[in-house]
């Protein structure tokens, strides 16, 4: 039987799991967290899905509560436990990986932070894409005086109230935080672009019904990335008007920061309490360095999840990986099966050869 190792118990392994053992195959998942849940405990409060309940179940087990309503953080979190005991596979937590190494006879060897190993035929990194909060290098920022965050340590509005706010970002997260923030204290946007928004309903459907309809969730990222230019925000019917009314004011993003604020373009100077980055996140795997599996810029080297100089290993969980939609809790199963299949091509060959 052929034995998987899977770095990262969250949504995206899971998955691999599952695909895993639909397979036939034997995995093990190795989370470095108390609870195979991923980054979600870890998310701020108010933070829902956008993505409908019916749109958001893992095939065979569906997600609790109303189809047509917007599970809440904590409810993904119990969703993911719930899955996790359901899949009845070998997972095993506070398992920190710190390198993995091979033997092109033997496959992979899986070393851990506690000193003990983890061997497979094949490897599948899904540590995800949420794990490395990424922070964009602004000249001044040793001198602020003021608190730099990024929007993974943001839990709720109720700390900044009464502080001068922006919010770094033009996507879901920067406006969603931004908007809740505006509701406590004097809150803006530092955007490169400015927001573009999307109406959660359309026509009276939830947009991922329509994204299911007209399959724009399996949109390749560079058919995707022509047909849209920089990222949507998905807007419920507030932050449109918040922004129409200035509640939510939009600038360029600065140029650098002050001893007690940050400097405009067009050379002005504003002191600022707090500067909360959304600039999204990056994918961490520097256990893979020794593979020589990563990029200069310890990106992975990958086509669609499958590694392009590491025969058996794949990803899981990045970014526009293969879709629009592969990163999510409604399109990492397709992700899932397609790689596993793919290593399973490999192992096949590498049998029969």
């Amino acid at each position: 039987m052929t034995r998987l190792v899977i770095v990262g118990g969250g949504q995206s392994g899971l998955a691999a799991a599952r695909a895993a053992r639909d397979r036939g195959w034997e995995p093990v998942v190795l989370e470095a967290g108390p609870d195979p849940v991923g980054s979600w405990p870890d998310y701020y409060d108010s933070l829902h899905l956008f993505s409908p309940r019916r749109f958001s179940s893992f095939p065979g087990y569906l997600f609790p509560g109303p189809a047509d309503s917007y599970p809440a953080r904590q409810e993904v979190v119990d969703y993911l436990r719930g899955y996790s005991q359901w899949l009845d596979v070998e997972i095993r937590t506070g398992a920190r990986v710190t390198e993995v190494t091979r033997d092109r006879d033997q496959g992979f060897t899986t070393h851990l932070a506690d000193g003990n190993v983890v061997s497979g035929d094949a490897l599948v990194a899904a540590s995800g894409s949420f794990g490395n909060p990424h922070l964009p290098a602004i000249p001044g920022a040793e001198q602020f005086g003021g608190q730099i965050l990024h929007v993974a340590d943001y839990r709720s509005p109720e700390p900044f109230a009464g502080l001068r706010v922006l919010v770094v970002g033009a996507g879901n997260s920067a406006v969603q935080v931004g908007h809740e923030l505006a509701q406590v204290t004097d809150a803006s946007l530092a955007v490169r672009q400015p927001v573009q928004l999307v109406s959660q309903r359309v026509a009276g459907r939830d947009l991922h019904w329509w994204f299911r309809l007209t399959r724009a969730d399996l949109l390749p990222p560079r058919v995707l990335q022509r047909l849209v230019r920089g990222t949507l925000v998905i807007d419920s019917g507030h932050y449109q008007e918040a922004l129409r009314r200035g509640n939510l004011p939009q600038r360029q993003i600065f140029t650098a920061f002050t001893p007690d604020g940050v400097r405009w373009p067009d050379g002005s100077q504003e002191p600022v309490d707090a500067v909360i980055f959304a600039t999204g996140y990056r994918p961490y795997l520097p256990y893979l360095q020794s593979l020589g599996a990563l990029d200069a810029t310890g990106a992975p080297r990958h086509q669609s999840g499958i590694s392009t100089v590491q025969p058996g290993l794949a990803y899981l969980g990045l970014e526009f990986q293969r879709t629009f939609s592969s990163n999510t809790l409604r399109g990492v199963h397709r992700d899932a099966h397609f790689v596993i299949d793919a290593l399973a091509q490999q192992r096949r060959r590498v049998l029969v050869g």
